[in-house]
């Protein structure tokens, strides 16, 4: 802790699984005489530290599920708070896929990867509106789900039309609580690649018809004459 008041000191620490853990807060002994009164507390609950010295403050914890996580804090109270907060989080996971962009009537495969940690399982959700629907058996002739390995899963979504545009969600369980990513898929109509040259196509046409009715005035006009 550093001894100037109004200061705080923030800690992120990542878990894997169920552990113990000591959290401490130190002040070195220059500032001891700032203290007056000391606090641990988890999100808004104070709770009892045990192991305690001059300039020393910690608590043991027994991290066994996600309800063990969140942000710990100890504040040393003077004219001024002085504190310390420390969030505890399950191990997240990265995405190796970019966004897939892809057309009507083909397949696609989404792909989510734990780097390093193992879930227990695995859960693919598509958006449908503003809610999210979990994938599972019943809508086998549409999504198919494989796990390469115990880190790797794989969505394969068969004959693409454009309702399937949107975002997907894979979700890693872990013991100490989900780790949820996003990924967009979008599908496209084959005329989309068909724009640019129907455009050119469309401009070509109309210079032609001028032409060949400025072609036909010209002549009307030499007769005329």
């Amino acid at each position: 802790l550093l001894g100037v008041s109004g200061t705080s000191v923030e800690k992120n620490i990542t878990l894997d699984s169920a552990t113990r853990i000591e959290l401490s807060c130190r002040l070195d002994k220059k500032y001891s005489y700032l203290q007056s009164q000391v606090t641990w507390k988890k999100g808004n609950e104070t709770i009892k530290y045990i192991n305690k010295t001059e300039t020393n403050w910690s608590i043991k914890l027994q991290i066994l599920d996600s309800s063990s996580m969140g942000s710990y804090s100890c504040a040393v109270r003077s004219k001024e708070e002085i504190s310390a907060e420390f969030h505890l989080q399950g191990k997240l996971f990265k995405i190796l896929e970019k966004p897939i962009v892809t057309y009507g009537g083909d397949t696609a495969v989404m792909m989510c990867k734990s780097s390093g940690y193992t879930p227990i399982a695995w859960t693919w959700y598509m958006t449908n509106g503003s809610e999210q629907t979990a994938i599972n058996d019943s809508l086998a002739e549409k999504y198919v789900i494989n796990s390469v390995s115990p880190n790797v899963t794989h969505l394969k979504i068969l004959k693409l039309t454009e309702e399937d545009d949107g975002e997907y969600y894979c979700e890693a369980a872990f013991e100490l609580g989900e780790s949820r990513a996003r990924l967009r898929l979008k599908v496209l109509s084959f005329m989309v690649p068909l724009k640019p040259f129907l455009a050119i196509v469309t401009e070509a046409a109309i210079l032609v018809a001028l032409i060949f009715l400025y072609e036909i005035y010209s002549k009307k006009k030499e007769n005329h004459a």
